[in-house]
């Protein structure tokens, strides 16, 4: 019985670790998102053709996860995606756990 309770405890904190920044993001559910608003057409122009440059570049703009969030609020705006709150954090989770990997 300790044994499965170690287990379990572990479990659990393995899962809010790799959950973090964006606890009650789901990466699978932001990147329907990311992909249904198209966000990948307005990189790619911003980028020269290749939209994921945007978040590989050496000189990335975002620098922590509030700041993600925070552009996935703005850029939301600026393509009327109309997204409810938890719908920015699965977008800001999708791109942290593809990209950034903000802890």
């Amino acid at each position: 019985m300790k044994i499965a309770l170690t287990i379990m405890t572990a479990l659990m904190l393995a899962g809010s670790v790799l959950a973090a920044p964006f606890p009650k993001g789901d990466p699978k559910a932001g990147k329907a998102l990311f992909d249904k608003a198209k966000c990948d057409a307005c990189h790619a122009s911003m980028m020269g053709g290749d939209g994921t440059k945007l978040f590989t570049r050496p000189e990335r703009k975002m620098k922590s996860a509030d700041a993600l969030l925070k552009r996935v609020q703005f850029c939301a705006g600026q393509v009327g995606a109309q997204w409810f709150s938890e719908e920015e954090e699965h977008v800001a989770a999708y791109l942290n756990r593809q990209y950034y990997k903000f802890p």
